[in-house]
């Protein structure tokens, strides 16, 4: 089922209700953008596009919402009559997913009839800001781990099922190489990974009694969870059982626990003293790209990562200073002036050149040796092309990582890029800075 145009918040529908019994159907522009980065951020990571896509191509009032606005909220007739033919209709401009962007940049402007415009408002910020947050926090990690893969262990600990299912579709995009989730494996043609828990293990009467059996059960992916009980004792028995059943095909082990970078230094040595090489050292257990960070610089024998909780909640950075403005309504700039909340007028386009990013109107033109990143997805209520894949939001995300300065890519304390204005949209801001002082005024 499509989701609900009743996902919206209530002043939103009393601003359209209100729109509508005026007959003030002509069209806005608002922009979706993110003020300022948190101070742990050197980009973001562009996401969240598709699900908005989807909602805008089914956005109406079926009767039973009709009902619930007449008897409930206690909407007029004529509003309820007027709700009932609204459908998305207008255009959207957007950066794609996988793309790389910065602070005061719009990812995405929509315009539209101003009662459709402002309904829409919740559902974008909400999915937007959330999948911009966890793509930005996963791509971290995979800078971190510095070409060793990274797994999402997120299911468990995020905060609802569907943004489980968001950080398993989002990781994939900044690279990580598998997810635990076997729905979203299903669903999104993803590669799935898991191995076993520390209950399999005590559920045996030893040890190595577990080992051998998921060893025969799972001979072609056999993983061991070594810490249970104890860590470097747990490898010596994951090597007794690998000669023991003569296994050589994508063999591991996992530790979920203690001094990582010291456990996984001791199994190494213990490992190829044993002519195990080719026994793969996973690590998991409270892992975020600062973790990771750490543990990629000291040199530890890792091969790959299971980060969960922290990754999938953004426990860092939990949120962004994302914001959905008015820029121009019935063909007139429109600007906000509150104190540190200003906004730029007029519909925009970022240029991106060998200098950085220019924020400028959509109209200018395009400067020498830039691209512009907003690019237009919907027109009449329609895609404009069929829908992007993950492949193509991965390739974006590589390509642009490949570009970025390496002073916005480090995991601790990176800088920021601050994009220039263009002067034909300094100049515009002049102007509707000018007529919104007059609109101030007290007559």
């Amino acid at each position: 089922m499509p989701p609900s145009a009743l996902l919206t918040d209530l002043y939103e529908l009393n601003m359209a209700a209100s729109y509508l019994r005026r007959g003030m159907r002509q069209e806005a522009t608002f922009s979706l953008f993110v003020r300022t980065l948190p101070p742990t951020r050197g980009f973001l990571v562009s996401a969240g596009l598709e699900p908005c896509l989807e909602f805008l191509e089914t956005f109406d009032f079926p009767e039973r919402d009709l009902d619930y606005l007449e008897d409930v909220l206690n909407f007029p007739r004529d509003v309820v009559d007027a709700f009932a033919g609204l459908r998305f209709q207008g255009e959207v401009w957007a950066v794609p997913e996988g793309r790389i962007v910065h602070a005061g940049e719009p990812l995405l402007e929509i315009t539209a009839p101003i009662a459709v415009a402002q309904l829409v408002e919740p559902f974008l910020l909400n999915q937007i800001t959330f999948h911009t947050t966890i793509a930005s926090k996963a791509a971290r990690c995979v800078i971190a781990a510095d070409g060793r893969d990274v797994v999402d262990f997120a299911l468990r600990r995020t905060q609802g099922l569907e943004a489980a299912m968001t950080v398993a579709r989002v990781s994939s995009i900044v690279g990580f190489s598998s997810t635990s989730n076997v729905e979203a494996a299903r669903q999104l043609g993803l590669k799935v990974a898991g191995t076993m828990a520390h209950s399999y293990i005590e559920s045996f009467p030893t040890e190595a009694e577990a080992f051998r059996t998921f060893a025969r059960d799972f001979p072609e992916r056999t993983t061991f969870l070594v810490d249970t009980y104890d860590t470097l004792n747990g490898v010596r028995t994951a090597i007794q059982v690998i000669q023991e059943l003569g296994l050589s095909d994508n063999l591991g082990i996992r530790i979920d626990s203690g001094d990582l970078g010291q456990l996984s230094r001791a199994a190494r040595e213990i490992l190829d003293d044993a002519g195990l090489h080719e026994v793969r050292i996973f690590v998991s257990g409270g892992l975020d790209e600062i973790e990771v960070d750490r543990l990629v610089r000291s040199g530890a024998p890792i091969d790959a990562f299971g980060v969960g909780t922290r990754v999938g909640v953004s426990a860092d950075a939990p949120s962004l200073d994302s914001a959905y403005k008015l820029v121009e309504y019935d063909a007139r700039p429109m600007m906000k002036l509150s104190s540190q909340k200003s906004t730029s007028p007029g519909r925009k386009q970022v240029f991106r050149g060998p200098d950085g990013d220019t924020i400028g109107l959509r109209d200018e033109a395009l400067p020498a040796e830039s691209e512009p990143l907003l690019v237009p997805v919907m027109t009449d209520g329609r895609r404009t092309g069929p829908h992007r894949t993950l492949e193509t939001a991965r390739s974006l995300f590589h390509a642009d990582l490949e570009r970025l300065p390496e002073p916005m890519k480090v995991i601790e304390r990176p800088d920021q890029h601050v994009p220039r204005v263009s002067d034909a949209l300094l100049q515009l801001t002049h102007e509707a800075r000018s007529d919104a002082l007059k609109r101030a005024a007290i007559p």
